[in-house]
């Protein structure tokens, strides 16, 4: 008997640990349409923590729009499988919430015992849907707002005003902070569609299921509630579609654009017919395409599809000659903004900007100028006391390492200048890592992955430097 209770037990804690990993949610209830189970992908979609759900009435912590009804209450009442339904309700704290539910009566011994409901969130999608449904040409740069006269950023500037004048579809390609969408942008302003909408949608920003309701739209019947939607390409029609880290699509949704872009049609998801779509697709990403394809992340057809025009626009870094330019705009931006007067950098500051490698480019060279104008006072020049802690701990560790070209001076000097072996290899591993992190924007497995690591390894080494 012993044993038994055992084997339960353990089926039972199974049970609640496969539910709890599930994608879907799962609400089941009692004959009296009390909560006996509620799983977490559940509470995570309706906001709702355990204890305010379990035991209770559905009908006591859920309210239901006037024309509809809860979908576990009806298979309660009328003892009926429902699939594809949509349903949109309220937690307790009034937020709305839309879902896709299959819902199931449970019998047994032919007693209705209770239901169960396995449901799917669409609430963001409902919500993107009918924001991008008013979401017209609001683009607010030209190549006027591109600022730099440097060579390498001049000749990408020329590139894309000669892209303006074909409806050819464009591929951006540049680190993190560069200004991909400023080019985008530009190139819908200075073309024919100046008239026609401009949509931007970041690929990485929902799940799979979701992006690809959101980019070809749903048809009547295609579950129920589902009503006729236009998706982003649909509402592009005549202009343009930024499709931001295009690289992040999966495999399977990358072959049904590469299909769009090529027939000029699109498909509603439920719907049994072809639309046909004018848009200027332009895609951004922020790896090497190379790259890409060979880790499988994107596919060669839709790279070589898409990159009729090829931009690649340089990083900071390899344009340095602009950034006492972009610190001039940015300063003249918050000055205005914030009512100050300052009047450029400190010498020390203008120094160490253009010795600075700037992995988050002009968005991070922005962010410190406004995080510097946020603590001054009443001073005409931003000091090196003024920038952000994060700025000028990576500079004082830079000036702490010592440069490997002057090891063989010091020792031809006899300098009694001497670091320890030790700490000289320790900073330059801390300083290689900050370095790769940065290259990889802080993922820390495909930093491990890039430095021969274990991930755990990797986490061992970030956590021991904070605490030194």
């Amino acid at each position: 008997m012993k044993k038994s209770q055992n084997d339960l037990y353990y089926l039972t804690r199974m049970y609640k640990r496969i539910l709890d990993e599930v994608d879907v949610g799962v609400h089941a209830v009692d004959e009296t349409g009390k909560t006996i189970i509620y799983n977490k992908k559940m509470m995570q979609m309706e906001s709702m923590d355990l204890h305010d759900v379990i035991d209770k009435n559905l009908l006591d912590v859920f309210m239901f729009k006037d024309d509809q009804s809860s979908t576990l209450v009806k298979a309660l009442h009328e003892g009926k499988e429902t699939s594809n339904v949509k349903q949109t309700y309220f937690n307790n704290k009034g937020h709305e919430i839309t879902t896709i539910n299959n819902t199931i009566p449970i019998y047994t011994d032919e007693k209705l015992q209770g239901a169960v409901e396995i449901a799917k969130d669409v609430t963001k999608l409902e919500r993107l849907m009918k924001s991008n449904l008013t979401k017209k040409g609001s683009t607010r740069y030209t190549f006027d707002n591109i600022i730099g006269t440097s060579p390498a950023i001049q000749e990408v500037i020329e590139a894309a005003k000669r892209a303006t004048r074909t409806s050819s579809y464009v591929l951006i390609i540049g680190d993190t902070g560069t200004g991909k969408e400023l080019f985008a942008q530009s190139i819908h302003n200075g073309s024919g569609r100046l008239s026609g909408p401009f949509i931007s949608q970041n690929c990485a920003a929902l799940p799979d299921n979701l992006i690809e309701s959101l980019l070809f739209g749903t048809k009547r019947g295609a579950f129920t509630g589902a009503i006729d939607t236009p998706g982003l390409f649909e509402q592009a029609n005549g202009g343009t579609l930024l499709l931001d880290e295009i690289n992040s699509l999966n495999l399977n949704l990358q072959a049904k654009l590469l299909h769009v872009l090529q027939e000029k049609v699109i498909r509603r998801i439920g719907d049994t017919k072809d639309t046909p779509v004018d848009v200027r697709v332009i895609a951004n990403m922020n790896e090497d395409p190379i790259d890409a394809i060979a880790n499988q992340r994107m596919r060669k057809d839709l790279y070589y599809r898409l990159g009729v025009v090829t931009l690649f626009v340089p990083p900071l870094k390899e344009r340095k000659e602009d950034i006492p330019l972009l610190v001039e705009h940015f300063i003249e931006k918050y000055n205005e903004r914030f009512q100050m007067n300052v009047k450029g950098l400190s010498g020390e500051v203008k120094s160490s900007f253009l010795e600075y490698d700037w992995h988050g480019n002009v968005r991070e060279l922005e962010h410190i100028i406004e995080a510097a104008m946020n603590i001054m006072m009443d001073e005409e020049y931003i000091m090196y006391p003024h920038l952000p802690y994060q700025y000028r701990s990576k500079i004082q560790l830079r000036e702490r390492m010592m440069p490997l070209s002057t090891v063989d001076t010091f020792i031809k000097g006899n300098s009694d200048v001497t670091i320890p072996l030790k700490d000289q290899m320790e900073l330059f591993e801390k300083t290689y890592i900050e370095h790769v992190l940065a290259k990889h924007d802080s993922n820390i497995s495909r930093a491990a992955k890039s430095l021969g690591l274990s991930r755990q390894s990797l986490q061992y080494r970030m956590k021991k430097w904070k605490q030194e």
